[in-house]
């Protein structure tokens, strides 16, 4: 999953991930995590991002599609 924290942080004021992290209700250890796609949030703590934003989920994280050989062996 891939995200756009960083950029949505930068234009938010550069906003601190330590700002951020304080905003969501997480440690800032946790959000660099999120942010470098090493940790995936839970559902609550992607809402809790998109929300510090005021923007939708998708806006926030990607989840990139399957490629067709993928789709294949799912059938």
């Amino acid at each position: 999953m891939t995200n756009q924290i960083r950029r949505l942080r930068f234009e938010a004021g550069e906003m601190t991930q330590a700002e951020l992290a304080e905003r969501i209700g997480v440690t800032r250890q946790t959000l660099i995590a999120i942010e470098q796609g090493r940790y995936s949030p839970s559902l609550e703590t992607a809402f809790r991002i998109a929300r510090a934003f005021n923007a939708g989920l998708d806006d926030v994280f990607q989840y990139p599609a399957e490629s067709p050989l993928e789709e294949e062996s799912n059938q």
